[in-house]
């Protein structure tokens, strides 16, 4: 008789130290839902996740100046006796909880999240150092691309373990077949607007196109410091009835523009695997990507999606990709085939599930 598995739960809490962001709420609610009691060391005021599983939040400063902070964190590892430490982002986040778990019992386990690893270390000797304190003083590490988990490596000079964990997403469709009757001509770029996603790119190669393609509009969600910018280059471009802003949506609102878009357009200069391209590949979008390891990953170029090096092609690419997506092989064969992947490692439930057992794989 095999032996059974141990409960991935436990009555001790996890501490989480993380930003007062979206990702960070995804994640503790994730682990609430599973069961799994959780103690938040955040940088803001409000109440991130209401749930009775979330015993405690605190505030504190993340900026490297506050030398107080890792006491705080240090202080509720010795009330709480957590399972673990586990600090999202290996910048003054993971610093400040590296810094605290020297002195505690708890192991201190770091996710990755892309810019932390790839751009902070090339911003001065003083942030590299930084992040190498950081992974050094954990005990694991977890990331949603492999190109990360080598590019701590090399930083940080120790092979700490690691596991491959994506942030999934929360629900697909159950048949894509359903999906394909409420497709329209929509393209969707729904990143943030900062200058690392590169979303000028994305809407200039759009409009150099949308005169031969005058049924089709791209949808520009979300929004951020270049939001004002990009409307202005949308206008610059003459493509003010071709893209249209739509602003942060909701969880069903983005997901109706999944269901209606027929091509998913992300290029950012740096990133780990978005969340929004799984999403987009769970609703039958076809994907046009920039060329970055962790894309990758998840897209072949020409086969299931197009990964795209050179702003100055990604109108060629949008093109093909309008062909490409009314195509039989297509809907019979390719999009279900991404479909089915995101199904089988990317669900959100099941990526917690990885969390806890990695807790358990550290004795916690």
């Amino acid at each position: 008789m095999s032996e059974q598995n141990p409960n991935p739960v436990s009555d001790r809490p996890v501490l989480v130290v993380g930003t007062h962001s979206v990702h960070v709420r995804r994640f503790v609610a994730g682990l609430c839902d599973a069961g799994q009691p959780v103690v938040l060391v955040t940088d803001g005021p409000q109440r991130l996740v209401e749930h009775t599983l979330l015993i405690e939040q605190q505030q504190v400063d993340f900026s490297m100046r506050s030398l107080g902070t890792a006491a705080v964190i240090r202080r509720s590892a010795e009330r709480w006796r957590p399972r673990v430490v586990h600090a999202h982002q290996a910048n003054s986040v993971a610093w400040h909880a590296a810094r605290a778990c020297k002195e505690t019992e708890a192991p201190l386990v770091v996710t990755l999240w892309g810019s932390d690893v790839l751009v902070t270390p090339t911003q001065g000797p003083f942030k590299r150092l930084m992040v190498q304190v950081a992974l050094r003083g954990a005990s694991l590490w977890t990331a949603d691309a492999a190109v990360l988990l080598h590019a701590a490596r090399e930083l940080a000079g120790v092979d700490t373990p690691s596991s491959i964990i994506v942030m999934g997403v929360d629900a697909l469709p159950a048949d894509l077949r359903a999906v394909w009757p409420l497709k329209q001509d929509w393209a969707l770029s729904c990143r943030l607007h900062k200058p690392l996603y590169r979303i000028d790119a994305v809407i200039k190669a759009f409009a150099a196109l949308a005169p031969a393609a005058p049924g089709w509009r791209l949808e520009v969600a979300a929004s951020g410091t270049e939001t004002a910018a990009l409307t202005r280059v949308a206008n610059e471009c003459g493509a003010d009835d071709a893209v249209e802003f739509t602003g942060m949506l909701s969880p069903e609102s983005l997901t109706r523009s999944y269901v209606r878009s027929k091509i998913y357009l992300s290029f950012p200069s740096s990133d780990g695997t978005s969340v929004s391209l799984l999403e987009a590949m769970a609703h039958g979008c076809f994907p046009i990507v920039s060329d970055l390891p962790a894309n990758r990953e998840w897209i072949v170029d020409g086969l299931n999606g197009l990964v795209v090096a050179n702003a100055q092609d990604l109108t060629q690419a949008i093109q093909r990709a309008m062909l490409v997506c009314e195509s039989q092989a297509w809907r019979a064969s390719t999009a279900p085939a991404n479909h089915r992947l995101v199904r089988e490692k990317a669900l959100f439930a099941d990526n917690i599930r990885q969390f806890l057992a990695q807790y358990l794989r550290l004795g916690r």
